[in-house]
């Protein structure tokens, strides 16, 4: 008898997005209308600038070989891009890019967490912040973030229970599914609670440019103090839609970086020539396409948060990312069963609130990823179906 591993065995059941995606495919099919919202793909096209830059790097047969390492002008234009943006200050050693953010929370335990060490993680939260350490032999521990306090972590709570290994703790802001985003004094607080306890921050910062209402999406690092600390993702996948390139980074502490970049070094070679072209042109770049992208999901969001508010479903305005994240009406708490109900009966198609954790369960979250009228023709199929 052949053996697999037991960790292979926690990834067996088919991911909600293939469920969901089979259910827009049988409505398609039947000619009834759909509204996806539910995966987080951008549905606006790259910059022409950073088009171009893509296909002169294409038509150059070197840009094809290993990477082997950042290039220096990729790593000069993500400190820039820091500098102007958040007045954060990077050394090139500071710096180093992962194959999208998502690859680079699966790994990053591997540099700074042995087999049962424990990394804090928010509940609700992007499920890859569990599921990565546990892909790499460590563990986690959840903390709550509640409503009734704005979805920031009770740092007092944390302390008070959590485990004695507990190496790092993970934030998110603004935060995937929830839409919250997190004052500069939260950032304060948190690396004195982290020097405190002799915990590494990771900071995932994938929204910074998508926040509404005056809401700023500050970085972790300009905190006094967050370098000595903890470490922060930034990606190219949401700001610039180069989702499908995988384009992140991440910056901070240069001891956490050579540790990481000597793990990672075992097993990638290195970003790929032509998306660091991209990188380098959307970083350097104007910044305008940025500028109207982040007015128009503020629309988006205004139309679907306000559009079932008018219709008696609790829809709280989002502050931030490209998702809305409500409770489901009428006092319901099985958010996967009103998912389905919800597709069969009007066509939206949502993402239920449990697969970013215990937290979500009787939640819902929304992604604004269809213009203003097809939003307002979604919150006006929910209103014919009944279920609010």
């Amino acid at each position: 008898m052949f053996y697999f591993s037991e960790r292979s065995g926690e990834f067996t059941e088919t991911n909600i997005f293939t469920i969901l995606e089979r259910k827009r495919q049988e409505r398609l099919a039947k000619g009834l209308p759909v509204y996806n919202l539910s995966v987080g793909t951008p549905d606006f096209p790259p910059a022409p600038h950073i088009m171009k830059a893509v296909q002169e790097a294409a038509a150059d047969p070197e840009q094809y070989k290993y990477a082997l390492s950042d290039a220096p002008a990729m790593t000069e234009a993500v400190a820039r891009w820091y500098s102007r943006r958040y007045q954060v200050e990077l050394s090139p050693n500071e710096i180093m890019s992962v194959a999208g953010s998502q690859e680079g929370i699966a790994h990053f335990s591997l540099a700074v967490l042995n087999p049962g060490d424990v990394l804090l993680a928010p509940n609700p939260g992007y499920p890859i912040f569990e599921i990565g350490p546990r892909l790499m032999g460590a563990r986690t521990a959840l903390y709550d973030l509640l409503p009734e306090k704005d979805y920031l972590p009770d740092l007092d709570e944390i302390a008070r229970t959590m485990p004695p290994n507990a190496r790092a703790i993970i934030v998110s802001y603004p935060a995937n599914p929830l839409g919250a985003t997190a004052p500069a004094s939260f950032y304060k607080r948190l690396v004195e609670f982290a020097r405190e306890h002799k915990l590494w921050v990771i900071h995932d910062n994938a929204y910074s440019e998508i926040t509404f209402g005056g809401e700023v999406g500050g970085s972790f690092l300009s905190t006094p103090g967050a370098k000595e600390v903890g470490v922060e993702f930034n990606s190219l996948s949401k700001t610039y839609n180069l989702t499908g390139t995988r384009i992140s980074y991440l910056m901070g502490n240069s001891q956490f970086i050579r540790r990481f970049c000597a793990i990672r070094s075992q097993f990638d070679y290195g970003l790929c020539r032509i998306f660091q072209a991209a990188a380098i042109a959307a970083l350097n770049g104007p910044q305008d396409a940025v500028i109207e992208q982040r007015a128009e999901y503020e629309r988006r969001r205004d139309a679907l948060c306000g559009g079932f508010r008018s219709i008696g479903w609790d829809m709280p305005d989002a502050k931030g990312t490209m998702f809305a994240w409500g409770k489901l009406p009428g006092g319901r708490m099985d958010d996967a069963e009103f998912v389905m109900e919800l597709i069969e009966r009007s066509g939206v198609i949502v993402t239920p609130g449990n697969i970013f954790g215990s937290r979500g369960r009787g939640y819902v979250r929304f992604a604004l990823t269809l213009p203003v009228s097809k939003i307002e023709q979604a919150v006006a199929a929910v209103s014919r179906s009944g279920l609010v």
